[in-house]
């Protein structure tokens, strides 16, 4: 279990109110996908997700990013008790998705770096490294059925 402090619970809350989920959640699995190109195979009924053009203009792709961030919320609502906050997803990535769990963390990568391109100067060193943390916390959450 991750120990919080006040401060790290107020800098989690104050970046994740500024994440616009319509406009960032598109990004995060447009970049997981282009940077990552072998994470296509999870997305199989997407359709033509082979080309940064074809991803970049995938509505399936855009919905489903938004879906993964909205996820985040959970996380930032369930601080202290992740794990079980996250049991049924992690289950259901693990039983039925059949996920490699590296993605998660290939995920929170691209996750702070669509962030961090529009928060800019707002995600400061000591910002960044609470949000990692945070990011960190979500991923083994994520982890925990695979074990």
């Amino acid at each position: 279990m991750v120990k919080w402090t006040d401060e790290e619970r107020r800098t989690v809350r104050s970046v994740w109110e500024k994440v616009d989920i319509d406009e960032i959640g598109p990004q995060v699995l447009a970049r997981v996908l282009i940077v990552y190109p072998w994470t296509e195979r999870y997305f199989g009924l997407f359709g033509d997700i082979f080309t940064t053009t074809a991803i970049l203009s995938n509505a399936k792709v855009a919905a489903h990013g938004k879906v993964l961030l909205k996820a985040l919320d959970i996380g930032v609502k369930n601080m202290d008790n992740m794990k079980e906050a996250y049991a049924d997803l992690s289950r259901m990535h693990y039983e039925n998705l059949n996920v490699d769990p590296d993605n998660f963390r290939l995920l929170a990568d691209c996750i702070t770096i669509s962030v961090a391109c529009k928060l800019k100067s707002n995600l400061g060193p000591q910002v960044q490294a609470i949000w990692q943390k945070f990011l960190t916390a979500v991923v083994e959450a994520m982890n925990s059925q695979y074990k």
